[in-house]
């Protein structure tokens, strides 16, 4: 998941310097989704049926 956390952040920087309001959004959302699923991921609890998400 910290792919994801990664790309949201770089999405996030891309839209934030050329003023495109859609990449800040997918962004922002792609970060918030990652950050859950890497502490749901390290509590030990199974996501979608995977133990794991690397």
């Amino acid at each position: 998941m910290f792919f994801v956390i990664v790309l949201g952040v770089i999405l996030l920087l891309l839209g934030f310097f050329l003023n495109i309001s859609i990449l800040w959004t997918l962004g922002a959302v792609l970060t918030v989704v990652g950050v859950v699923f890497a502490v749901a991921g390290a509590s030990g609890r199974a996501i979608g049926g995977r133990k794991h998400w690397f």
